[in-house]
């Protein structure tokens, strides 16, 4: 369709606003061609006349609709023009607080002068390994773009980050490099992004400025090359800067400053290291002055100074040359004061001793006069001669400047080398990623040279911009076969040829400044004779002759020719460098100029274009000036082109990614935008130029199956085929008549600007009008709806009222008829009376009467039908004779009219006469006419007959009538008589009647006077039961007032103690999680440094090529796996050593860990034989009494005993000798290791080890003197019963002489005789102190037996009440007397504990914990329970169906006939004990067939679950039962390191860990419910009660087994969390569960992922599938599922975490629509947990962030109610998540509104005090802590068979 048809009536345009730039405007009347004015209504309601251009006659910008605005891409606008591009990105920084938005292949970044939290390790994680155009815009999308590009294509890359001062470009760059960094894994490692980052403090300070524009504005570019590895990690950096503005050392324009370093150093001139350098107030220096605005608000520039010392320390600058560089900088600002004195015009001299000069030389280390004399003069070389020749005051001025400038320019350079370096990287390196941190385009009031260079560098980068997106639109066009047609866009060759070409501006400068007497007026003059009038983009200012403009692409810049020689020469007299030089006391300042010897050019560099990494020293691609006898060879100007020349290869060998820094305001207010400011910058940046590249051709793209979803509304289901292409096609060609407005390519349908808008108009009005209909559906049902419920409820109204007043008329009536009744019978009395005199008398007048009349009557009528004969037959034949006149007379007339009317027709009917129609008609006309004749002589017999019988019907009636009359008369006659008689009657009643009067009229009387007393009766008593009545009421109302009191007081009480509890129980639940994730997260880690470990030891491993001979490894003790669990004792002192010695030095915590848990074991084993070795020593003592009396009965097997003795204290001996070794290894490796996270001195693992250390050696000392005191009480003991022995026990006295021997000297006898002594005192001792404590316990004892007997008659006696009540009344009574009981415990309690808080609340903890013991045990034993009741219901059946088999009578034939099923008869096997014997050197063959090369799918699918947890400690069980104490540990330990080695081969597979998982949890279950422990056992059957473990307790291997659980769940989850975490985003938000809810809006160069469905995409679907393998996988392997609880809830936090997170950075996703499928996803998440009965497992709640954010999506948005609402809905999410969400809010219909920046300012108003995370997105990677509940199993042990195909043969069921 034309442009010009678009402008209708309503339509949006864009007009020019001096103020506003561009304003909108609503037309008032189509616009037709040829109207040169445009009926225009402002926003604010104004209207005007646009005037259009009589030339150009063009029309305004065409507005886009709201559907667009706010766009992610502003090349998804529908109308690519300026003022689309400014509101767009407006409302997005200001509405929607958005400072990142894509142009095409730009990044616009708008600086919010405010801190956001979008820049989050968070946050990169989101955007990390995401496309581009799938999340919303930010600089870290970009970063990734660039990486991912950099791995894909194998091809070096650049971002190009440009703005003008003060736009954000540093901080835009950090951000990348921090990007970098983080994903590429080396942020931990290399540290080169802080180094970097470190360096912007210095860089800063030495290379920035405050200007009028910025406070902190760089006065240099750079471009930082960041190289990466193979596997691209980050190895390294460079720095390149470029064109440092050396003129602003020595002049700053108004409200400038130089520097910030020598503002830095004014600042902290009072330090004691700053002493020397005899610094002051900035105002003091020449060279800091000059701008009057030392001060930056908001700035310390002492604190700065620390900073930047910081900076060079971390850089690697030592603090000697940081003083150097402190003294040249000072010495600059000394040398800025040196005055000169004129002698003449010619000459000039320094003042002598001036102070300024000489605190520069001291401070050089130069010699005062020398200086003094080459700063007045110079040296001319000639041909033959040498010159020295005075120079003026202003020639010296110059040359101090120069100087300065220069001294500072090396500096500057030398401090680019000392961070190179630092960032300098040893390895090669494989690719890179360049940052460009470069000056946007400049124009101030006085532009100069600095200005000139920055615009040519913006010049050329601006052409490499244009030609790289020319380029892409040109492969895109080619890539989906559309006719390419060129696109005229702006190429500013031209003015590069200007500025760089032969004959250009600088050449001609270059030129001039070789000239000897050259000066800025000739260059100037040059430029005019060259440049103007030849050149279009080159003119001259009118009022000046010293200037020159050049037509930039942004815009007219005016440059100021004064200054440009000076700075383009840069001339530094040879001299006074070499005066500087030759300085010997400071070492610095001849470094500074040594690399000016060195290097011929600053440009030069490797053939490609790139500096290496690998170079020693690299040098700064920037002007500098050269040495003296090369002083004109290279200007600033020349080297500043070839340095731009180099950047220009680099950035054209590399892949470029854009950001263009936009500064909103000039006043720096946080997201504040100034219009005219934003477009200045746009224009010069070249967003406006990629948007009218991409207007030029085809700017709006989609895809057939976008199109499709989107338009699908505008096609007929006729229209709808099989082929989408074909479809849209068709489509189009009706929607769109102009062809040239569209193209059709490969995958894309591609549209000319506006055409999108087109489309957009005619599907929003096909959806209005389909909306206007359902409203109006709605509405009237609504309406509807209303009325009938207005109606009923009026007739319910109307029924009560019309009810009440029914019963009032009712009341009514009841009260009048009495009063009626008795009107009626006395009316009735007196009327009767009356009546029946005037009846009688009436009577007889009418009979009298009647009489007369009738019989004149019937006189009358006689005459009168007489009458009637004669005047019917009279009026007949007068009426005939005149209705025969009359008609003679009509007939007559008739015939003459009717001739007359015949005469008139004749010719007309001459000419029908021979039309057959004509006869038809006529004769149709007859026959109606005979017809109606027909009719009217049926109508005329009709009347006839009627008169008839009229006729006959009169003489009927005159007959009875007749008949009648005469009967009267007779009645007449006989009611006279009968009234004479009447006569008589009515004299007698009357007398009768006035004796009944008076006696009424007493009656009446009596009456009254009995109602007035009843009355008044009535009276009193209805006011005594009102007053009764209304004191009731108040008594009620007082008592109901009470019993609420009382009521509301208890509830209150209640509910608070309720609160408290359940605060208090919240409270200890967190703490305890808290407690349970801290202890997770250390295990986590300590995993996480294992297996860097094991791995660090296989690369060592592979490092060493040949092992020691002779020397073998043990990898059961020194494998990281293994080590940490390994409780074998079986190395000796000699094998271990070499080992340990062997060993690495990284070796730490595991190896500590065993031998603790070792000496542990060791400590309690040593108990054990104390206590037995003290009970034997009590034994013998006995027996030695009794053998002075018994001699003769002396045990035969005396001598065995003491052998056995002998060998205890053998063993002992021995265990102590191996623990001491243990011990001191143990010492060693705490302190020889090198673990600084935990063992280092000081550490809280090293001190709490140490401590123990200590402690086990304390008590090894303790048992090693009882070891002696043992023995020698055995020696003195052998020694008494030896002479009283017989000679026959020769054996006992052989063995005791050989016992006794083995002591070696009569000192250790005396020494055990000793310690036998103190022993026998020690043990009276104790014996003493064990009595009294025995006897206090006996008492203690006694009393709480009498208190619990009478506990016990209490319950008995309650037991007996309550077995007689009824069972209702029994529980209650329970209840009843339990809650008594506790409140009785509870007041002891406190009262015993008021004084003392803490006690009481630790016993409040206990009684928590005892309650939900009590409620774990309740609910055990619902389930238990349930489970019997099923159990008795399967049994009942059963036998009922024997019972019914055994009731029938089976006949022998029968069992005959029947088919005889073959039968197992089993073997009667053995009773089983449940354990499983083995060979020791079978244990690794059992290891290896049940744990290494276990299939996970064949068991869960064939065998019970958990059979390998039942072998394996049906194992340890016969270990137990041989009181193997080396076989227990061997097989955990071996078990252990098994399972470990499992998870680490096929740690990626879900089915193995989570087999694994469930065998360690049912193997720990195994282990504590056959532990022996009464807690327990109780859930035991009595046969699994004797299988319980005798001799050995394992509770530390359960402690073990627990962290290897919670290791193995925390696997779990990650291996389920990588499975999941490509569905999550494609399931839950971009799929379209609900098709055709979600509209697809219009989108830019950075396409989103479609949400189609296509091949290979997942679904909500696939979720789904994927949870329910997930969960049957768990239950097929026997999960327990308090577990599968856990792991669902932690899926489910997963799911909901991850969507939100994407949700919230995400424009495209925040719509209503999206909320709904989101909650529709959401809803069959929660069907998925109601079919596998998982509602309970806390997995909904973790979804309610994302379920409260889609209905935020949903919820209105308007008013204050709504925000009310929002605030007390969304208390699961933050408050920064709200915002962010309403925010994002964009609808995707016209029909959707809004969210007002003033909503959301209400809503962060009324959140303002909430406590919450200031974090935006949840934390995805969080793990809920994993608990483990005890589950007993009530399998039977004996009962369990080995399958064949485990391989177990060699192991047998005992």
């Amino acid at each position: 369709m034309a442009a010009s048809e678009l402008y209708t009536k309503y339509a949006r345009v864009w007009i020019p606003d001096p103020e506003e730039v561009w304003k909108s405007a609503e037309l008032l009347k189509d616009y037709k061609p040829g109207d040169k004015v445009l009926q225009l209504r402002l926003e604010e309601g104004k209207d005007l006349e646009y005037c259009l251009d009589p030339k150009t006659k063009e029309l305004p910008p065409l507005r886009n609709p709201d559907i667009l605005v706010g766009e992610n891409d502003l090349t998804a606008l529908s109308y690519l023009h300026e003022p689309a591009v400014l509101h767009n990105l407006k409302v997005r920084f200001i509405d929607s607080k958005l400072i990142y938005t894509y142009c095409g292949i730009v990044l616009v970044a708008i600086n919010p002068y405010e801190q956001l939290p979008i820049y989050g390790e968070d946050i990169i994680n989101a955007y990390s390994g995401q496309n581009m155009g799938d999340m919303d815009p930010h600089i870290f999308a970009v970063a990734e773009e660039a990486y991912k590009q950099m791995a894909r294509d194998e091809r070096n890359q650049s971002i190009i980050v440009s703005g003008e001062s003060g736009a954000g470009k540093t901080v835009s760059a950090k951000y990348a490099m921090r990007y970098f960094a983080t994903v590429s894994g080396s942020a931990s490692e290399a540290n080169v992004e802080e180094k970097v980052l470190a360096s912007n403090p210095i860089m800063e300070s030495i290379g920035n400025a405050k200007t009028t524009r910025n406070d902190n504005s760089s006065r240099f570019g750079k471009y930082i090359e960041i190289g990466f590895d193979k596997r691209y990690r980050i190895i390294g950096a460079n720095m390149r800067t470029y064109l440092l503005e050396k003129s602003r050392v020595v002049f700053q324009a108004e409200e400038e400053r130089n520097y910030h370093i020598f503002y830095q150093l004014c600042a902290s001139a009072a330090l004691p290291e700053f002493k020397t350098l005899r610094l002051g107030n900035a105002n003091h220096f020449h060279y800091t002055k000059q701008g009057g605005s030392p001060v930056i608000d908001g700035v310390d520039d002492a604190k700065e100074m620390v900073n930047t010392r910081q900076a060079c320390t971390l850089l690697g600058i030592s603090d000697s040359y940081q003083m150097g560089i402190f003294r040249i900088l000072a010495g600059i600002l000394h040398l800025g004061n040196v005055e000169f004195a004129s002698r003449d015009s010619d000459s000039c001299t320094v003042p002598p001793k001036h102070e300024p000069l000489t605190i520069f030389c001291d401070l050089m280390g130069v010699e005062y006069e020398e200086m003094a004399h080459w700063l007045c003069h110079r040296k001319l070389a000639t041909a033959t001669e040498t010159y020295i020749k005075p120079i003026s005051k202003l020639h010296a001025i110059n040359a101090r400047d120069a100087l300065a400038k220069h001294i500072y320019a090396n500096l500057f350079n030398w401090i680019v080398d000392h961070v190179n370096k630092a960032l300098h990287a040893t390895v090669k390196q494989h690719s890179f990623i360049g940052v460009l941190d470069i000056y946007g385009f400049e124009t101030f009031e006085i532009n100069s040279f600095e200005q000139f260079c920055i615009n040519y560098a913006n010049e050329k980068l601006q052409q490499q911009f244009n030609m790289h997106v020319f380029k892409l639109e040109q492969e895109e066009y080619m890539k989906e076969q559309i006719p390419w047609t060129l696109i005229d866009f702006y190429d500013n060759q031209p003015c590069i040829n200007l500025i760089e070409a032969k004959m250009g501006v600088l050449d001609l400068l270059d030129e001039e400044c070789k000239m000897p007497k050259g000066s800025d007026d000739s260059w100037a003059q040059k430029l005019y004779n060259t440049h103007l009038n030849k050149c279009a983009l080159f003119e001259k200012p009118r009022l000046s002759n010293k200037a020159f403009i050049i037509k930039h692409f942004a815009d007219k810049v005016e440059y100021q020719c004064e200054g440009f020689l000076e700075k383009n020469k840069d001339t530094v007299y040879e001299e006074q460098i070499k005066v500087l030089k030759s300085s010997k006391k400071f070492k610095l300042l001849p470094e500074l100029f040594q690399d000016e010897e060195k290097v011929l050019s600053p440009t030069s560099a490797t053939p490609s274009g790139r500096v290496p990494l690998s170079r020693t020293a690299v040098k700064p691609a920037k002007a500098r000036p050269g040495q003296a006898s090369k002083e004109h060879k290279k200007t600033v100007g020349h080297q500043f082109r070839n340095s731009l020349h180099l950047l220009m290869e680099t950035l054209n060998a590399t892949t470029p990614h854009y950001v263009r820094c936009i500064k909103p305001n000039d006043f720096k207010f946080p997201f504040t935008f100034d219009e005219k400011r934003a477009v200045q910058q746009l224009r010069a940046c070249g967003v406006l130029e990629t948007i009218r590249i991409s207007a030029a051709g085809f700017p709006s793209r989609w895809t057939y199956q976008e199109f499709f979803s989107r338009y699908r509304v505008l096609m007929k289901q006729r229209d709808v085929l099989g082929d989408r292409k074909q479809t849209c096609k068709n489509v189009l060609e009706k929607l769109i008549q102009d062809k040239d407005k569209y193209q059709f390519g490969k995958t894309k349908i591609f549209f000319r600007a506006g055409q999108v808008a087109y489309l957009e108009k005619i599907r929003a009005d096909k959806l209005r009008a389909a909306c206007i209909r359902i409203q109006k559906t709605i509405r009237g049902w609504l309406m509807r709806k209303k009325y009938m419920r207005m109606r009923k409820a009026a007739i319910t109204i109307q029924r009560h009222v019309r009810g009440y007043q029914a019963r009032c008329y009712a009341k009514f009536l009841r009260r009048t008829r009495a009063a009626i009744t008795i009107q009626k019978f006395q009316r009735m009395y007196v009327v009767r009376k009356r009546y029946q005199r005037m009846r009688a008398t009436t009577i007889a007048l009418q009979a009298l009467l009647r009489g007369y009349m009738v019989r004149n009557k019937y006189q009358m009528m006689l005459r009168e039908h007489k009458t009637v004969i004669i005047q019917k037959h009279v009026r007949g034949w007068l009426a005939r004779l005149h209705y025969r006149r009359v008609l003679k007379a009509i007939v007559y007339l008739q015939c003459c009219y009717r001739r007359m009317m015949a005469k008139r027709e004749l010719k007309k009917l001459k000419i029908e006469a021979r039309s057959v129609e004509r006869y038809k008609k006529l004769h149709i006309g007859l026959e109606n006419k005979i017809m109606q004749l027909q009719r009217k002589i049926d109508e005329q017999n009709k009347e006839y007959k009627s008169l008839l019988e009229k006729m006959s019907n009169l003489e009927i009636t005159y007959s009875t009538e007749t008949e009648k009359l005469r009967n009267d008369v007779e009645r007449l006659r006989m009611s006279e008589e009968e009234a004479k008689n009447a006569t008589n009657r009515v004299i007698s009643l009357q007398e009768e009647i006035a004796k009944l009067r008076k006696e009424l009229h007493q009656t009446q009387s009596e009456k009254k006077t009995i109602e007035e007393w009843a009355d008044k009766y009535k009276h009193d008593t209805e006011q005594l039961v009102s007053e009764l009545k209304e004191q009731n009421t108040l008594l009620k109302t007082e008592k109901e007032d009470l019993n609420r009191r009382i009521h509301d007081q208890a509830r209150e009480i209640t509910e608070s103690m309720e609160r408290k509890l359940v605060e208090e129980t919240k409270q200890l639940e967190l703490d305890l999680n808290d407690e349970r994730l801290r202890y997770q997260n250390l295990l986590n880690e300590f995993s996480r440094l294992e297996e860097r470990y094991d791995d660090l030891k296989d690369e060592m491993n592979l490092m060493v090529s040949i092992p020691k001979p002779g020397h073998k490894r043990t990898d059961s003790t020194h494998s990281s796996n293994e080590s940490e669990y390994t409780f074998s004792s079986e190395i000796t002192e000699a094998e271990d050593l070499p080992v340990r010695m062997e060993e690495p030095s990284e070796k730490k915590a595991p190896l500590d860990m065993s031998l603790f848990l070792k000496l542990q074991k060791r400590v309690t084993e040593l108990e054990q034989e104390k206590q037995s070795l003290q009970d034997e020593l009590d034994r013998k003592e006995e027996q030695a009494l009794r053998a002075k009396a018994k001699e003769e009965e002396r045990p035969p097997m005396r001598g065995a005993e003491l052998e056995y003795e002998s060998l205890k204290r053998q063993e002992l001996e021995s265990e102590n000798k191996k623990l001491k070794n243990e011990l001191n290894e143990l010492q060693k490796a705490l302190t020889e290791t090198r673990a600084p996270e935990v063992t280092a001195p000081g550490a809280p693992a090293y001190r709490v080890l140490l401590d123990q250390l200590t402690s086990v050696s304390e008590e090894l000392e303790v048992r090693k003197e009882e070891v002696l005191i043992l023995r020698s009480q055995l020696v003195s003991q052998k020694e008494a019963i030896q002479p009283k022995e017989d000679k026959n026990t020769m054996t006992d006295a052989t063995l005791l002489l050989e016992d006794v021997q083995k002591m070696k000297d009569k000192g250790e006898i005396a020494q055990a005789y000793i310690g036998l002594k103190e022993t026998n005192r020690l043990l009276e001792s104790q014996l003493q102190s064990q009595k009294k404590s025995h006897e206090n316990e006996l008492e203690s004892l006694r009393g709480e037996i009498q208190s619990l007997k009478e506990e016990n008659n209490r319950q008995q006696q309650l037991l007996a009440q309550n077995l007689q009540l009824p069972p209702e009344a029994r529980i209650e009574a329970s209840l009843q007397h339990e809650i008594t009981r506790l409140t009785n415990e509870n007041l002891f309690y406190e009262e015993l504990y008021a004084d003392d808080p803490k006690k009481y609340q630790l016993y409040r903890i206990s009684l928590y914990k005892r309650m939900i013991d009590l409620m774990e045990q309740l609910e055990k034993q619902d389930k238990t329970v349930r489970k019997l009741k099923k159990q008795l219901k399967v049994f009942a059946k059963k036998i009922g169906e024997l019972e019914v088999g055994q009731m029938e009578n089976i006949s022998p034939g029968q069992i005959i006939d029947e088919p005889i099923r073959p039968v197992n008869i089993p073997r009667k096997e053995k009773d089983f004990q449940g354990m499983l014997e083995y060979k020791k050197e079978d244990e690794q063959k059992l290891v290896k067939n049940l744990i290494l090369e276990l299939k996970p799918r064949g068991v869960a699918v064939n065998l019970i679950p958990g059979l390998p947890a039942y072998i394996l400690f049906m194992c340890v069980r016969h270990a137990d039962y041989l009181n193997d104490d080396q076989k227990v540990r061997s097989l955990l330990t071996s078990t252990i390191n098994g399972i470990k080695k499992v998870l680490k081969k096929r740690g990626d597979d879900f089915e193995t860990v989570s087999f694994w998982l469930s065998n360690t949890c049912r193997f720990l279950h195994c282990l504590k419910q056959y532990s022996g422990e009464e807690g327990f056992m109780k859930h035991n059957t009595p046969r699994q009660n004797e299988h319980c473990l005798t001799n050995f307790d394992l509770a530390e291997y359960r402690q073990v087994l627990s962290d290897l659980a919670i290791q193995i769940y925390q696997q779990l989850v990650r291996v389920l969390e990588n499975i999941l975490q490509p569905m999550i985003v494609s399931g839950m938000l971009e799929h379209e569960t609900i098709q055709g809810v979600s509209g697809v809006k219009p989108t830019g160069l950075r396409k989103r992922t479609s949400s189609i469905a296509d091949e290979g995409t997942y679904t909500l679907d696939s979720i789904i599938r994927q949870l329910n393998s997930f969960h049957s996988v768990m239950c097929q392997h026997g999960m327990d599922p308090e577990l599968i609880k856990q792991v669902v809830k932690q899926m489910f936090y997963i799911i909901g975490a991850v969507t939100l997170n994407n949700l919230l950075l995400r424009k495209d996703m925040c719509s209503w629509s999206k909320g709904m499928q989101i909650r529709y996803n959401v809803s069959q998440l929660e069907e998925w947990l109601r079919d596998k009965n998982l509602m309970n497992s806390g997995a909904k709640e973790t979804l309610e962030p994302l379920i409260q954010a889609a209905q935020l999506l949903q919820v209105k948005k308007k008013t204050d109610e709504d925000a009310e609402a929002i605030c007390s809905m969304c208390n699961a999410l933050t408050t920064a998540q709200i915002v962010k969400v309403l925010n994002l809010y964009t609808p995707v219909n016209e029909f959707e509104e809004r969210v007002l920046v003033s909503f959301i300012r209400t809503i962060q108003v009324r959140l303002r005090d909430r406590k919450d995370s200031p974090q935006l997105l949840m934390d995805a990677k969080h793990i809920f802590p994993v608990t483990f509940p005890f589950n007993p199993s009530s399998l039977a042990l004996e009962t369990i068979q080995i399958p064949a195909s485990l391989g177990l043969g060699f192991i047998s069921r005992v």
